[in-house]
C-alpha cells in the first residue's frame, strides 16, 4: 500500500453536519425541525377559506421567487413532477409533430410515454448518452418540444436558453423539477414548466406544480385531446380552462401538512435572497465538488462539458482502471459497498447513482445543502473508495 493509499484509509476528522444528500426527497432547509409544521391546518378542509388561502400562498410565493411572468397560470397538481408532466403531455400533445429530448432516465421515460402510450406517430426522439445533451441544433422548433432542463439522473443541464428561439411555433414543455429554485429558467422561451416540492427546496413528496403560458392555455382551450383523460389530468371543462386549479382549488385532496412545509421552505428561500441566493448556494456546492474532482484521480464528472454540469444533481463516474475493467454488475456491487460504508458511518445517505444510470455516485447540490457539508463529505468519498480498492 502506498503512503497516499494509507492516508486515504484513515477516517477523515470532520463529518457533515447533515448527511442527507439524496436527490429526492432532498435535504430539508438548514435549521428545519418539525416545529416548522406546528401551525399546519390539520383536520380542516383544503376547500375552507383558510385552506384555499394557504394553497394560494404557495402559488404566489413560488411565482414571486421564480419570476413567473404575468399572465401565466400556476397550479398545484397531483403526483409530484411526474403527474405535472403527464398532465401536460396527455392534455396538450397531438396537433403538431413532437420532438422529445432523451438524455437520461426521466426524459427517456417521457419519450417512451409519447411514443408507446400516447402512440403519436409524428414523434421524433433525439437521444444522447448519459453525460451528454442531444444535438440541440437538430430540434425543429415548429414542432412541440418536450425537454428536461436538468437531467436529474445524469447531471447534465442545458447551458443557457440560446438554443430555444424566442419565437417558436410549437409549445416548449419543460420538466424543470431539479432546475427550479436553483437555475435560471427562460420563461419567455418556455410554454409549460413543471416542478415538485420534494426537490430544490427540500419539501415533501406527492405534490407537483404546473405552470402554463398564455399560449399553452390557448392550446388547451382550442384543442380537444383525442383520448380519454382521467379526472386528475383534466384541466378544462366545456372548452374552458378550469381556473380554480390555478387559484388553490386542487383537483384532489392535498396534504395540508405538506402545504405548511412548502410554505416554510418558500419563506426560507425568500430569506436567503430569493432565486439569486438559492442559485449562489447551489453553485457553491458544485464549486466544492469541482475543486475536489480536479485533483482526484479515481472520480470524474459524468457530464462531459463543464458548461453543461448541473449544480443540483452532481453525478460522478468512477474512472479507476481496475473499476472500469469490471462488468457492470460488479461495478454496481462496488458502488453499493462504498455507499453502505458511508451510510454506516453516518456521513452520506442515498448517494448511489440512479438505477438506470451508469454505476457511480450522485450528490444533491441544491440550495438546502450547505457547502460546508459538501466539503466535509468529499474526503469521506476518498476514504470509502480506498476501502473498496483491491490491493496487491
Amino acid at each position: 500500500m502506498t503512503s497516499t493509499q494509507s492516508s486515504l484509509s484513515s477516517r477523515p476528522a470532520t463529518r457533515p453536519v447533515n448527511p442527507c444528500f439524496s436527490s429526492g426527497p432532498c435535504a430539508k432547509r438548514p435549521g428545519w425541525s418539525v416545529a416548522a409544521l406546528s401551525n399546519a391546518l390539520m383536520g380542516r378542509s383544503h376547500r375552507s377559506a383558510e385552506g384555499r388561502a394557504r394553497l394560494g400562498d404557495v402559488i404566489e410565493r413560488s411565482c414571486a421567487i421564480l419570476g413567473v411572468p404575468e399572465g401565466w397560470r400556476v397550479g398545484i397538481v397531483p403526483a409530484s413532477d411526474t403527474g405535472a408532466v403527464e398532465m401536460a403531455l396527455w392534455s396538450l400533445l397531438g396537433p403538431r409533430p413532437v420532438d422529445v429530448l432523451a438524455f437520461e432516465s426521466f426524459s427517456t421515460l417521457w419519450a417512451q410515454d409519447i411514443v408507446s402510450q400516447l402512440k403519436l406517430d409524428n414523434a421524433r426522439v433525439l437521444k444522447a448518452e448519459y453525460g451528454q445533451l442531444p444535438d440541440l441544433s437538430a430540434v425543429n422548433w415548429a414542432h412541440d418540444v418536450v425537454l428536461a432542463w436538468n437531467g436529474t439522473t445524469s447531471g447534465v443541464c442545458l447551458p443557457n436558453a440560446q438554443a430555444i428561439p424566442a419565437k417558436h411555433d410549437g409549445l416548449v414543455i419543460c420538466d424543470a423539477t431539479s432546475a427550479a429554485f436553483a437555475m435560471d429558467l427562460p420563461w419567455d422561451r418556455l410554454d409549460v414548466v413543471t416542478w415538485s416540492w420534494q426537490k430544490a427546496l427540500g419539501g415533501e413528496a406527492a405534490h407537483g406544480m404546473l405552470a402554463l403560458s398564455p399560449r399553452a392555455v390557448a392550446r388547451l382551450e382550442q384543442f380537444e385531446a383525442p383520448r380519454p383523460l382521467p379526472k386528475i389530468f383534466r384541466l378544462t371543462k366545456k372548452g374552458a380552462l378550469i381556473e380554480g386549479i390555478f387559484k388553490g382549488d386542487t383537483i384532489n385532496t392535498p396534504s395540508m401538512l405538506c402545504v405548511e412545509d412548502a410554505l416554510d421552505s418558500l419563506k426560507w428561500a425568500q430569506s436567503v435572497g430569493g432565486l439569486a441566493g438559492l442559485k449562489a448556494r447551489s453553485q457553491a456546492n458544485l464549486a466544492a465538488v469541482a475543486a475536489w474532482e480536479a485533483k482526484t484521480e479515481w472520480a470524474s464528472f459524468l457530464a462531459e462539458k463543464p458548461e453543461e454540469r448541473s449544480s443540483t444533481a452532481i453525478c460522478l463516474r468512477i474512472v479507476a482502471p481496475w473499476f472500469l475493467a469490471l462488468e457492470p454488475a460488479a461495478q454496481t456491487k462496488v458502488v453499493k459497498q462504498m455507499t453502505a460504508l458511508l451510510d454506516k458511518e453516518g456521513v452520506a445517505f442515498d448517494i448511489a447513482s440512479y438505477r438506470d444510470a451508469p454505476p457511480g455516485l450522485r450528490i444533491w447540490g441544491g440550495a438546502t445543502v450547505e457547502a460546508s457539508d459538501v466539503q466535509a463529505l468529499l474526503p469521506w468519498l476518498d476514504w470509502a473508495f480506498a476501502q473498496v480498492t483491491p490491493h496487491a
